[in-house]
């Protein structure tokens, strides 16, 4: 009675190694680095760029090592974590707004441990590594442009609908048009047809003959910006989740700002690059050469004969349009981006082309860059962020038929190019510019003061508890003191398989399985004792105590494991986090509380002839 087979023994110790080695990378702390890319996409990492960055960081004298050059990007460990932000300054000085200096923390794990998959757990930005980043929304700029569309639009309509009008202009320090008509029918049938078509605004006679002032009022106004909120907070969300990052935020702040943090972040250039960014496509029509409202824009990549074109100040569709956009290659293997638009997008497009067969149609590519400039601040350098916007032609082809939905961005030099574009689309466009006010790294002291905190509560956990069930059990408070410290193990095992991210409230849940860990344990011993006192031989009260604890250790596991999973799915960040360790610490404890004990007690005391078997002193048999 109560021996395991071999093939129990070797799952439990199989088990228990693999929970040893894959939690050992935690134990190589990662170097903090800066990272250094491009901000043009079709532009590589050089040698002589890495030349500039270390020439930089010498000058400013901090000390770093390291150094890795890959195609697209330089990385520098840094030997102190407090110098990252004075290194950033340093090396953004030194190249300019042509590259995106970012904080970043450098892997230390052995190869031989990289080599069968394991690495280090994710650490939160209340523990370390990450990158804060505070966006200013722009709101006029983002109120100027509906203005703008609504301005063109009106203008198409009316002409669209043979209403005779004078002019469609904007009211100075204004959120409003003046629209004049050519006489009072006119006028009459223009306020039934923006009556109907333009509800965002409202009406009002002015003292002009045949004037009519559409204004926005407050509460449209608070409207688009909730709505352009909104967007920019989904737009980011969806960026961050085709970068892969674990348990990112991406919250409002006040009325016109949003924060994101990006925990254990691998490739933050990459990040900053793509939230910094607002950019958008329209598409406009090549102008005619009687149009007066033409704008003159450059290509891109200019090619030889070919630097600039002037096209219709009023576009077609836009990037808000796109409902997809992948990358594909045409028949030279040069990359292109399909592009699918929504029902109205799709309908504009197969309108205009309809109407413009044999015209050129040229797509516009907009561009919100952050431009960054530095000055002393008590002797310290300081960053001072202006945002410029660009406007470049990617392409501008003949329309040779009728499309709409479905057609082909081409002109794109890289696959590179073509990829980051897609996925901009894809992700949607942001309803506003936005520029990065403010970027920071949780302070390595102060994360460094959490984890210290937080191992410490785990440490004071586990050793009262070592104690409490030593004192009480004896030889089998030994055996749940040794699953106890399997247990810890395995959770941090599959924290780091499973690239969860770890915070403070994760450290709580892990001090909490510290607790609950031992509770299947109790009631097993408990079960024991019991069955001794009702007359049991001491190998039977062995086996009754696993076998009848065991349904009730499964039912308050499994509803506890219930409200985790409930937690975890309502539940947003830190309480997130608390639950993913609340899960898996369940989930370990029943295997070693168990399995893991009851193989020690079979191992040492199974098999064995007992003619007692007091819990408390359970070395004391007789063979």
């Amino acid at each position: 009675m109560n021996r395991y087979p071999i093939w129990k023994y070797l799952v439990v110790l199989v088990i228990t190694a693999l929970g040893v080695i894959y939690s050992l990378p935690n134990l190589y702390a990662p170097d903090p680095a800066i990272q250094i890319t491009p901000t043009d996409t079709r532009l590589n990492a050089s040698v002589e760029m890495e030349e500039q960055v270390l020439a930089a960081l010498d000058k400013a004298g901090i000390e770093h090592f390291g150094e890795q050059l890959t195609e697209k990007n330089v990385t520098v460990r840094l030997k102190d974590g407090d110098k990252q932000l004075q290194a950033k300054a340093a090396v953004q000085v030194a190249l300019g707004d042509n590259y995106v200096v970012a904080l970043n923390k450098e892997d230390n794990t052995p190869k031989w441990l990289t080599a069968i998959g394991a690495s280090p757990m994710t650490l939160g930005l209340d523990l370390s590594g990450g990158v804060h980043f505070l966006l200013q929304v722009d709101m006029d700029e983002f109120l100027n442009k509906k203005m703008f569309d609504n301005e063109a639009d009106l203008k198409r309509q009316l002409r669209e609908q043979k209403i005779r009008f004078r002019s469609v202009d904007r009211i100075p320090n204004e959120w409003a048009l003046r629209v004049t008509f050519r006489d009072q029918e006119a006028m009459d049938t223009g306020k039934s047809f923006i009556r109907t078509n333009f509800g965002d605004f409202t009406r009002e006679d002015m003292s002009s003959d045949l004037a009519l002032k559409l204004s926005l009022s407050e509460t449209k106004i608070k409207e688009l910006e909730d709505y352009a909120i909104s967007q920019n907070l989904t737009t980011l969300k969806n960026r961050v989740n085709e970068l892969g990052v674990a348990e990112p935020q991406v919250l409002r702040q006040g009325r016109e700002r949003i924060v994101v943090e990006l925990p254990g972040i691998q490739d933050p250039a990459r990040a900053k690059k793509l939230l910094g960014k607002s950019a958008n496509l329209e598409f406009r029509l090549e102008a005619q050469t009687n149009d007066g409202g033409a704008e003159v824009f450059y290509f891109r990549d200019q090619k030889p004969g070919q630097s600039s074109a002037s096209l219709e100040s009023s576009m077609i569709v836009s990037g808000d349009n796109v409902t997809n956009a992948r990358v594909s290659y045409d028949q030279q293997g040069l990359p292109q981006v399909n592009v699918e638009l929504d029902s109205k997008g799709g309908s504009r497009m197969g309108q205009t082309t309809k109407n413009s067969v044999g015209r050129r149609m040229a797509v516009l590519f907009i561009e919100q860059k952050t431009e960054t400039s530095y000055k002393l601040v008590n002797g310290e350098q300081q960053p001072v962020y202006n945002t410029v916007e660009e406007k470049s032609i990617i392409s501008l082809a003949t329309i040779r038929g009728v499309f709409s939905n479905s057609f082909v961005i081409t002109g794109l030099d890289s696959p590179a190019e073509a990829t980051e574009l897609a996925l901009l689309l894809r992700a949607g466009a942001l309803a506003a510019p936005m520029k990065i006010i403010n970027e920071r790294t949780i302070g390595a002291s102060l994360g460094a003061d959490n984890i210290s905190l937080g191992f410490v509560s785990v440490v004071v956990g586990f050793v009262a508890v070592m104690i409490i069930m030593i004192a009480v059990y004896r030889a089998f408070g030994l055996f749940a003191n040794i699953a106890l410290f399997v247990n810890l193990l395995l959770i941090i095992a599959l924290l780091s398989m499973l690239g969860a991210t770890l915070t403070l409230p994760g450290i709580a849940g892990i001090v909490l399985n510290v607790g609950m860990a031992v509770d299947a344990n109790v009631l097993i011993f408990s079960r024991i004792r019991e069955e001794m006192k009702n007359g049991l031989p001491p190998q039977s009260a062995i086996n009754a105590g696993y076998d009848r604890a065991f349904v009730t250790i499964l039912d308050a596991n499994l509803t506890t494991l219930i409200v985790a999973v409930i937690l975890y799915a309502v539940g947003t960040g830190p309480v997130k986090g608390f639950a993913v360790t609340l899960s898996i610490g369940i989930v370990t404890s029943m295997f070693t509380a168990i399995m893991l004990t009851r193989a020690l007690s079979n191992l040492i005391l199974g098999g064995k002839e007992l003619k007692s078997l007091p819990i408390w002193e359970v070395w004391k048999w007789q063979k």
